[in-house]
Formats: C-alpha cells, sequence, structure tokens
C-alpha cells in the first residue's frame, strides 16, 4: 500500500513539474522554413525545400523514406538553415516497417552544433555535439529490452557504445515498440528553459492527442544555432524507415513575440530590380520582334484592343460596339421570328389539310343523301371554314413573310453600314470621324425601322393566333 502511494506521488509531482515547466510558454510560431511535410514534399527535380538529404534517403511527394529495406544502408536528411530560436517543439511522425519480428538498425533524430557526415551511429557521425534521440529497434546487448527510445547529450567527447545499446550513457528513455504500428508513430521532443520532454505515440490509434510521456530531463544545456536532422541505418536485418511529417514549431515566454521576418538587404532589392528591368526589357524586346514577324496578327491586336499605347476605346471603337451588340439583338429576334414561322407554317399546313379532307367529305356526302325521316328532327350541316377565311389566312401569312423578308434587307444593310465604319476607322483621320459619326446616325435610323417591322410582325402575330380555327376536326 505504501509503495502504491508512493508512486502515485511521484506521478503527481512529475505532471506538476511538467506543468510548471510548460505554463509559461506565451507563444508557438510554426516554423516552415525547418519542417517538412506532404503532399509535394519534394519538388520535380527530388529536392525538398530547405533541407538536403543524402545516402540512401529518397524523398518523394508524401515522404522521405531514410533508408529502404535493404541490409546495410544508411541515410540522413539535414535542415539547411542554423536554427535561430532557442526554445523548440518538433513533432517526427515516422514508419518503421519491416517483414519479420525483429528490424534493425533504428532512427534517430538530431539536434548538433554542425549538419553530420556519414557514420556508425544510427547512419551519422560519432563525437557530435548536442542532442541524439535514438529509436533502436535491434537489442545489441541481448538483455530483450528493444525497440528502445533514449536520448542522450554528447559534448564532443564520447563515442556511442553500441555493444550496451547506450544504455549507460543515456539522458532518459523508454521502452515503446514502434516497428509495423497500423497507424504512423509520432515523437514530440520539447527543449524549453532547458527541460526536454519527450512525449511518445504508439501509433495504435488514429488520435493525433494520444501521447504519453518518455521521458523528461533538467538541465539540459544544447548549443545555440544548431541543426535539426533525421538519419537511419539498416545492418544484417532492415527495415523502412520513413518521415512523413518534421514539424518544427518555435517557444516563446510570456510578454515576449517571435523576431520579425528579416528584411531583405540594399544590394538584394538592387539585384532583384535589375532583374526585373532585365526581364521586362527581354519582354519587350519578344514583343516587337513578333509583331514584326506577324503583322497581320498585329495589326489586329491593335484594333482590337486600341494599339500598343491606347489603353482607352475611341468614341468610334464605342459606336462600334454598341452597333455588333444591337445586330447581335438583331439576329436573336431574327431567330426567335423564324422559330415562331416554323410554328405558323406548321399549324396552317395542318388547317389546310383538315380543310381539304372536310371537302371531300362533304363532296362525299352529296354524292350520297338520304332522305330526311318524317317526323325526325333536322340535321344540321357542320360548320366550316369558309372560302374567304382560308384567304384571309392565306394573306396573313403572305404579310409575314414579307416582313421578314424586308427585316432581312435591312439586317444586311446595318452589316454593310457596319463594315464600311470598319474601313473608315482604319483609315483614321478627322475625315474618318465625320464619316463614322453620319454613319451612325444612319444605323440609328435602320435600328429603328428593324424595331418597327418588328413591332408590327408582333402584332400580326398575335392577331394570326386569335382567329378561330372553326369547323377543323380534331
Amino acid at each position: 500500500m505504501a509503495a502504491s502511494t508512493g508512486c502515485l506521488w511521484l506521478v503527481i509531482l512529475g505532471l506538476l513539474a511538467l506543468c510548471s515547466s510548460t505554463a509559461n510558454i506565451g507563444h508557438r510560431k510554426f516554423e516552415y522554413k525547418y519542417s517538412f511535410k506532404g503532399p509535394y514534399l519534394a519538388q520535380k527535380d527530388g529536392s525538398v525545400p530547405f533541407w538536403e538529404y543524402s545516402g540512401s534517403c529518397i524523398a518523394s511527394e508524401e515522404m522521405v523514406r531514410i533508408t529502404p529495406s535493404l541490409k546495410s544502408k544508411k541515410g540522413a536528411i539535414w535542415n539547411k538553415n542554423p536554427v535561430n530560436f532557442p526554445w523548440w517543439e518538433v513533432e517526427l511522425v515516422f514508419r518503421v516497417t519491416g517483414q519479420g519480428r525483429l528490424g534493425a538498425d533504428g532512427l534517430a533524430f538530431w539536434y548538433t552544433n554542425q549538419k553530420q557526415a556519414e557514420g556508425p551511429v544510427f547512419g551519422c557521425s560519432d563525437k557530435w555535439i548536442g542532442l541524439a534521440l535514438f529509436f533502436d529497434s535491434f537489442d545489441n546487448d541481448g538483455k530483450h529490452n528493444n525497440p528502445y527510445i533514449m536520448g542522450m547529450v554528447n559534448d564532443g567527447t564520447k563515442t556511442y557504445e553500441h555493444e550496451s545499446d547506450g544504455v549507460n550513457q543515456q539522458l532518459g528513455g523508454c521502452q515503446r515498440d514502434f516497428r509495423n504500428k497500423p497507424f504512423p508513430v509520432r515523437a514530440k521532443i520539447e527543449y524549453y528553459n532547458n527541460v526536454l520532454t519527450v512525449l511518445f505515440h504508439s501509433g495504435n490509434t488514429n488520435n493525433d492527442a494520444d501521447y504519453e510521456m518518455c521521458f523528461r530531463a533538467e538541465n539540459v544545456f544544447l548549443p545555440q544555432n544548431g541543426y535539426f536532422g533525421v538519419s537511419a541505418a539498416t545492418g544484417g536485418l532492415a527495415d523502412d524507415h520513413d518521415a512523413l511529417k518534421f514539424l518544427t514549431t518555435s517557444l516563446h515566454a510570456e510578454g515576449t513575440q517571435p523576431a520579425a521576418a528579416q528584411t531583405i538587404a540594399d544590394s538584394e532589392k538592387e539585384r532583384f530590380s535589375r532583374e526585373y528591368e532585365q526581364y521586362k526589357d527581354k519582354l519587350e524586346r519578344q514583343k516587337e520582334e513578333y509583331r514584326k514577324q506577324h503583322p497581320e496578327e498585329a495589326a489586329k491586336h491593335d484594333m482590337e484592343h486600341g494599339g500598343a499605347e491606347q489603353p482607352y476605346d475611341t468614341p468610334q471603337q464605342r459606336e462600334l460596339r454598341q452597333i455588333f451588340e444591337g445586330q447581335a439583338h438583331m439576329f436573336e429576334g431574327l431567330k426567335a421570328m423564324h422559330r415562331k414561322l416554323d410554328e405558323m407554317l406548321g399549324r396552317q399546313e395542318r388547317t389546310l389539310s383538315l380543310v381539304s379532307a372536310v371537302q371531300q367529305q362533304q363532296g362525299a356526302a352529296a354524292g350520297a343523301v338520304q332522305p330526311q325521316q318524317p317526323g325526325s328532327p333536322p340535321v344540321h350541316a357542320p360548320s366550316v371554314m369558309q372560302r374567304h377565311e382560308v384567304d384571309s389566312l392565306l394573306n396573313s401569312q403572305r404579310e409575314l413573310l414579307l416582313s421578314v423578308q424586308q427585316i432581312k434587307t435591312l439586317a444586311a444593310e446595318v452589316q454593310q453600314k457596319t463594315g464600311t465604319l470598319l474601313s473608315v476607322q482604319q483609315q483614321g483621320g478627322a475625315g474618318g470621324a465625320g464619316a463614322a459619326a453620319s454613319l451612325s446616325t444612319e444605323h440609328v435610323q435602320l435600328l429603328h425601322q428593324v424595331q418597327e417591322k418588328l413591332a408590327s410582325f408582333r402584332a400580326d402575330n398575335m392577331a394570326q393566333q386569335k382567329l378561330p380555327l372553326t369547323g377543323c376536326a380534331t
């Protein structure tokens, strides 16, 4: 009972210490220059922005494969820029997958004073200066305590002990399995006020917040302006070591704000200005060469857009645009009239066929007239369309066709005058402007005539629809 109570108090004290160390974090800022994640993680040329990789490392759109599942491979990826903030938090999302029950060798997270070369410690060189967090998947000491996560701080004098898996050199650690998990494994490494905290997500669930404490160490002093990196290695056994995300956040105390982004130096501004002027001159030269090689296209472009030096429309161009819009409306009206005429012609053809059928029936009935029986009610002949009604219907059709022909003639005249106005505008000059004004007046008159014809056609159409179709068989 006393032992369980003591363990409970230790857990409570640890949580209180963790809360006290992180409670005064006032501001967090995501640092994209020290991060990578998919999609589009790698560019078309295979490079990763702000990062460089070496060895067996392969970058794709979704992840960075530090080492493939081949024997005796080493790979690493390092950030190009030194870290310019003292306190930080890194969330590393990765997968370690292999076919066998055992794997090797493992993956490492680095924060060192300089980028490390290829070496024997999980793919990087030994005797580093800074922090290394090892995800060791192979049991070298035979104590059956792997996979194992451990942190180690080196001042440049220590050699990593492979035979004992660095147990005597560790800053802290925990035994957690991170191989062949259904979801990506996550590690959150926080360094704030010289306190190092490592949280671990086992990858057994899809809950991003399902972290547990791995270890916490105080009085950890790391070099300033270091470099972030991830490396991995394989041995006689081989696993795929994939880094899916590397998310860096800078931590700032309460009352402080992150440093503003560095302004561009004057020399850089001058260089950008020179490059802009060079590109601008090159573009103008290419435009002139194209205009010389394609004069017809250049003239067409100038006519449509008012020329290279004329950003606004002239009065003649505005009038032309109005005329073109009026023509478009006229053509739409003509199309509608054609549809209406087709419908009327169809109805008239059906009416004439019915009239012919009625006349044939009357002729047959006249040849075989039966005497009326005495005492029977008188039989009235069915009411049929008279001859003058048929003539009136045909005359209305002729008038409609004549109106359509007149409208077509007016539309052709408008199109002809528009072509004349275009030629006058291309010639230019004061005389051209006067001629354009006179032609514009003529176009207005023609448009009024077209509107009158359309109104008369609409009235005739309505009167035609009101005519009764009596005597038609149904």
